[in-house]
């Protein structure tokens, strides 16, 4: 889902932190274990720059107010705060609303906020725990897609039980991990691009090819994913997507999520790169409610026209445009369920 109209998810800033610490302490006092009295716990609830310092500190904005509204911590595992996250997973703590942004499904849009970040530094899964008595939490993990991990169910806290442990699985358990490109391998990543196209279509033009080869700034304004082997660390793919709330091409809509350029190393072909890397836009769509994926695609990528259509995606003829030699350029789009 897309924040709630007039919130806005974003970073806290530091001038922001005593304000989320209070926030965070009022949230935890309305819930169903009432204030916290434990003087580690008070000080925890209190300490934002502590979690800010330790990962990353999300808040929700009222944006007619300007009021804060929600807040939650994205941690990696072994950082401060963090107790939950084995190695290569991220964890989220500390998820409280106000008064105000009670009803308003700013909760869920900081957890699907929280998910798509740590999807982006590329861990295996989000964990978070929360109390047997805090059905409201539990409800909606379940409703994001969060499945129960019973086996690491072994926490227990006076007064609130034994911590319940929920996990959302965000990669393939095939050895490739999708992340976004760090700045070190943006030239990797444009001779990757520059190898697959001029492979497989060897007539485009200089101009193209020089589009296709400039990563930085698309990595600047936009976001640039790869698909790396766990085993070798080796990058074997990519594709480029939109920032949430943007677009990426003149062919996306409101609602909808334009990728470009997904290439495959020629010597990684055949391992399904090109259905893994299309299936993770898919996922970013989802997570971002949106309700359909659209592409622009040469007429002589039949490859591409293939996997597209394995994969649900019709022809949109009626938004299809021209290139400058005559040629039709195809449109390809699949509407999401909601």
């Amino acid at each position: 889902m897309t924040a709630p109209s007039g919130i806005t998810i974003r970073l806290a800033h530091p001038h922001e932190h005593a304000e989320v610490g209070l926030l965070t302490v009022a949230g935890f006092a309305a819930g169903p274990y009432g204030a916290a009295t434990d003087p580690d716990r008070v000080a925890l609830l209190h300490d934002a720059a502590g979690r800010a310092e330790a990962g990353e500190l999300l808040v929700a904005v009222d944006d007619a107010t300007g009021e804060l509204v929600g807040t939650a911590s994205l941690l990696r595992a072994g950082a401060r705060y963090s107790r939950r996250a084995l190695p290569d997973e991220a964890e989220v703590r500390l998820l409280a609303t106000s008064q105000a942004g009670r009803g308003r499904g700013v909760g869920a849009a900081l957890m699907e906020s929280a998910l798509e970040r740590a999807r982006g530094w590329g861990v295996t899964a989000l964990v978070v725990d929360t109390g047997p008595g805090n059905l409201t939490a539990q409800r909606l993990y379940h409703r994001l897609g969060f499945e129960r991990v019973p086996e690491r169910e072994t926490t227990h806290i006076p007064g609130v039980g034994v911590l319940i442990v929920f996990r959302f699985a965000l990669q393939p358990g095939d050895g490739v991990l999708v992340r976004l490109v760090r700045v070190e391998e943006l030239d990797r990543v444009s001779e990757l691009s520059v190898s697959a196209y001029a492979g497989d279509f060897g007539d485009l033009s200089p101009t193209y090819l020089a589009s296709i080869a400039d990563v930085a700034p698309r990595a600047l304004e936009h976001e640039v994913w790869v698909a790396e082997d766990r085993a070798t660390g080796a990058l074997l793919g990519t594709v480029a997507t939109p920032r949430p709330g943007s677009h990426i091409s003149p062919l996306g809509r409101p609602g909808e999520l334009d990728f470009r350029l997904l290439a495959v190393d020629p010597a990684a072909r055949g391992r399904g790169l090109g259905t893994l890397l299309t299936c993770h836009v898919i996922r970013l769509a989802r997570l971002r409610g949106l309700r359909r994926v659209v592409l622009n695609s040469g007429p002589e990528m039949f490859t591409a026209h293939r996997l597209y259509e394995r994969l649900g995606f019709v022809r949109l003829p009626e938004r299809e445009t021209f290139l400058p030699d005559g040629r039709r350029l195809y449109a390809f789009g699949l509407d999401l369920p909601d």
